[in-house]
């Protein structure tokens, strides 16, 4: 060891408190470093296996290729598993709406096939022998020819040809050129509804059928999936293997392994994991090249006599460089360690909640990757090395006798220190020296300022953040009134109504309600609406008349009947054939806040008026088949509605009429089609998913042919809460941590300036500065440190909140307002005082114990 690493080693014992602060420095960022990207190897590992799980483990398909070429990938090396299907040909969608995919592709099964490719069902069962088929949903959805579980399928199978080609499901479709040549007829009993294969391509020309492999009828063309134990190698391994064959990657899987040719993804992953580790590197970065700029302040007269006696350059750089590397070894390893032990911790609180949201059957754990610990390892390094060598370099380049006399930090011209009157009356001797101090040393000043304000702008803003998810969260649950929905706009009510008596028998069931929501419009005379609608609206004249679109609400009679009941309404008068009807009809809050129904403003003047009222078509009314009804307006909450599929255009007012579902008949008209927004039903069910699990067996049972939507909203409640649930935890694990870089920050710079300012504290006491009127001068520099920084960091950190509601609610957003997190300001503002003032603290206590004789002469050599 040469003799400045032994210098150096000796300067580091001798201010072993910033030295142990500085490791501490060093093993938080290391930690929070190693934290992020174990994290983020164990949530893309828990991605890729839920993803293995949904569309298949396999890595690369090779389609249409011969069964001796399936042979020879059974026997490969770093081969873990194959599957293969036999392709057994196409056959001719007839009706099918979709040009780029006139046909049925029938693919047979082997067990290790189905045991590979997960087939998620909609409906039915998978098939036990070669008579039974399970048939894609996009048959329906995409080419619009509709199949339902029992029916029987004749298909005259063939081969796609293209002159002498023989064209697979890799060939997109050929219009024009090629020809589907038939070999056999074959026919299937459809024996269950899936969801679109994973493997199918998008340009792929027929939907997938899928049925078991004839052990008797062999075919010589195979689909084959192939699973490696490196799936890194798996590009190499298609481009060597394939030969002319087409070839397939799985990317679902393969993204969240960084394999995919997902550049977008590949992008985002890489930007994310960047900006945070950029982030955790600029707090430490300014924690640890403060410390080191420190260091070199008590060492720079070291570093002038050394000069002055040959040091180079270049030694007493790397002089600062191997106090780095010592500090490095010390924390870097402890960081790891502490960083794989927290995310460890976290995970385990979190788990569930992942497997709540994303893939109930796929554990979330801890991976730890060597290259991912590794690479924390080396960037937490390069953290240390960029902070020392900074300041190393400034330190080496500084004359020799600026160092030795130490000028080269310290003010002392008058200008500079100078302080108004005003400021002396204000502040008094005490206060006018502390603010002495800082004018006579503006950087270390400046960087103590920084650091507060850094932590002080991270905590707010993670704080708006979560507030603002959970206002968002807070919302959905507030306004959701049923638990299950089924939403449809094309079911018939003679098969609605027998499905509803069905379902509301299902286990857990305790309240159920069916509903149609359609639009209509209604003539208004102008002077019937308030002057609120006429803000909105503009000018008018009084003998106008206007058409206004509105939406009839037909209720289940019961329900009806219970809010009539609630409102206090005589039961006779509002029901019937020629029954009242009620309604809400508000104008929208000029703000996002939600407010009562009661606070909105009504949009028309009296509390009872007649209508005509005719249905709207294709957003057209038909006012020659309007009828007459009297509508009385309440201060109410309509019943929510099963979710609305499409884009509405938004009003500036809300007119809903409810009625019962008994009066529907009579406003419909039979010759013209209403527009329905939506019909469905709702239910209120002591275990959701369970009910939804049954319900969804007997709506297979019941054959229903209609389009529906089935809503577990529960769930989908359940998964926002556990969202925010996460969110909290990592955002403010985070926060923690960077606020804990920025607190040992704070210390290591105020507890060293104290420590590099003994002499001038020796000298006040000295001349007679009594201990009352020293803690009175120190406390000045708590306030200024504090209020200084808070002065910079709360403005910031409001900018920053607001910046983040905007983002996440472009535009304003219905019922969230911009909220700044008050008590998480009293906090930091309660923070900043207190670790300054307890940092002062233990600064002052150990400069006190020592002998004003000793501080005097001591040299900080």
């Amino acid at each position: 060891m040469n003799i400045f690493n032994k210098v150096t080693l000796q300067s580091m014992k001798k201010s072993r408190t910033r030295t142990i602060v500085t490791i501490i420095g060093v093993v938080l960022s290391a930690a929070m470093i190693t934290t992020v990207a174990t994290f983020g190897v164990s949530l893309l590992n828990y991605m890729a296996n839920g993803a293995a799980q949904k569309y298949g483990g396999w890595h690369v398909e090779f389609l249409d290729v011969p069964s001796s070429f399936v042979q020879e990938r059974t026997h490969d090396e770093g081969i873990t598993n194959t599957a293969a299907f036999e392709n057994i040909g196409y056959a001719k969608l007839d009706g099918g709406k979709n040009p780029n995919k006139p046909y049925l592709f029938i693919a047979g099964y082997s067990e290790e096939a189905f045991d590979t490719l997960p087939i998620a069902l909609a409906a039915g069962r998978l098939p036990k022998n070669s008579g039974e088929i399970v048939v894609s949903g996009r048959v329906a959805t995409n080419g619009g020819v509709k199949f339902a579980v029992g029916d029987k399928l004749t298909l005259a199978v063939g081969s796609r040809m293209d002159g002498n080609k023989n064209l697979g499901q890799h060939d997109p479709y050929i219009s024009g050129k090629e020809t589907l040549v038939p070999k056999a007829k074959r026919t299937y009993t459809i024996v269950g509804i899936c969801q679109s294969p994973s493997f199918e391509e998008s340009s792929a020309p027929g939907y997938t059928l899928i049925t078991k492999a004839d052990t008797q009828d062999k075919a010589d063309n195979f689909s084959i999936f192939v699973t490696l134990k490196n799936p890194r190698g798996v590009h190499a391994y298609a481009s060597n293997t394939a030969g002319t064959q087409a070839y397939v990657f799985n990317d679902n899987v393969l993204r969240f392994m960084g394999l995919s040719d997902d550049n977008l993804f590949n992008t985002l992953l890489y930007a994310v994991g960047g900006i945070v580790v950029a982030i955790i590197m600029i707090g430490s970065i300014f924690l640890i090249y403060n410390a080191f700029t420190i260091s070199l302040n008590e060492r720079t007269r070291q570093f002038g006599i050394l000069s002055s006696v040959g040091a180079t350059a270049r030694q007493l750089r790397n002089s600062v460089l191997f106090e780095g590397l010592c500090i490095g070894a010390v924390g870097i390893p402890i960081g790891v360690i502490v960083g794989i032990g927290s995310i460890g911790l976290v995970i385990s609180v979190v788990a569930r909640n992942f497997g709540s949201i994303l893939y109930s059957n796929v554990p979330l754990t801890l991976t730890v990757s060597i290259p991912a610990i590794v690479g924390a390892a080396a960037v937490s390094m390069v953290t240390i090395l960029i902070s020392a060598y900074i300041p190393a370099r400034k330190a080496a380049s500084t004359p020799v006798m600026e160092s030795i006399r130490q000028t080269n930090e310290v003010k002392v011209e008058s200008k500079a220190v100078k302080t108004s009157k005003l400021a002396q009356r204000i502040y008094g001797l005490e206060g006018t020296l502390a603010l002495k101090n800082f004018k006579r040393n503006k950087k270390r000043y400046r960087s103590i300022v920084l650091s507060l304000v850094l932590s002080v702008v991270l905590f707010i803003s993670a704080s708006a953040f979560v507030t603002d998810m959970k206002q968002a969260s807070e919302r959905a649950v507030e306004f959701t009134t049923y638990d299950i929905g089924l939403a449809t706009q094309d079911m018939d009510d003679s098969e609605m109504l027998p499905l509803y008596d069905k379902l509301k028998t299902a286990d857990g069931v305790y309240e159920s309600s069916y509903q149609a929501l359609m639009t209509y419009s209604c003539a208004a005379k102008a002077s019937d609406l308030s002057d609120d609608y006429w803000e909105y609206a503009g000018s008018h004249s009084p003998d106008e008349t206007v058409n206004l679109p509105m939406d009839i609400q037909f209720l289940d009679d019961s329900a009806y009947l219970n809010i009539i009941k609630d409102l206090g309404l005589p039961a006779e008068e509002y029901t019937g054939q020629n029954a009242k009807m009620i309604a809400v009809a508000k104008m929208q809050g000029h703000s996002n806040r939600v407010e009562e129904v009661d606070q909105l403003s009504d949009m028309f003047t009296s509390s009872s008026m007649n209508f005509t009222i005719a249905p709207e078509t294709n957003g057209e009314p038909k006012t020659e088949q309007g009828q007459n009804v009297s509508i009385t307006f309440v201060e109410t909450v309509p019943p929510d509605t099963p979710p609305i599929i499409g884009n509405f255009e938004q009003k500036p007012y809300f007119f809903r009429v409810m009625a019962p579902y008994s009066l529907k008949e009579k406003l419909e008209t039979p010759d013209t089609p209403v527009d329905i927004k939506v019909k469905g039903l709702t239910f209120r069910s002591k275990n959701p998913s369970q009910s939804v699990a049954e319900m969804e067996t007997m709506i297979q049972g019941a054959g229903i042919t209609a389009e529906y939507n089935l809503y577990n909203v529960y769930k989908m409640l359940d998964e926002n809460r556990n969202y925010i649930f996460i969110a909290n935890v990592f955002a403010y694990t985070f926060i923690i941590m960077i606020s804990l870089i920025a607190v040992a920050n704070v210390f290591n710079t105020i507890s060293t300036n104290i420590k590099l300012r003994r002499r001038e504290l020796a000298m006040l006491r000295s001349v007679g500065m009594s201990d009352h009127d020293f803690n009175k001068m120190m406390r000045f520099e708590c306030a200024f440190y504090g209020m200084r920084a808070l002065l910079f960091g709360l403005p910031t950190a409001a900018v920053s909140s607001w910046l983040i509601y905007k983002g996440m609610f472009i535009g304003g957003a219905d019922g969230i307002d911009f909220v700044l997190p008050w008590a998480s300001i009293g906090i930091s503002v309660f923070s900043v005082l207190f670790v300054v003032f307890i940092t002062m603290l233990y600064a002052i206590s150990k400069i006190k114990r020592e002998n004003i004789i000793d501080a005097l002469r001591d040299d900080m050599t």
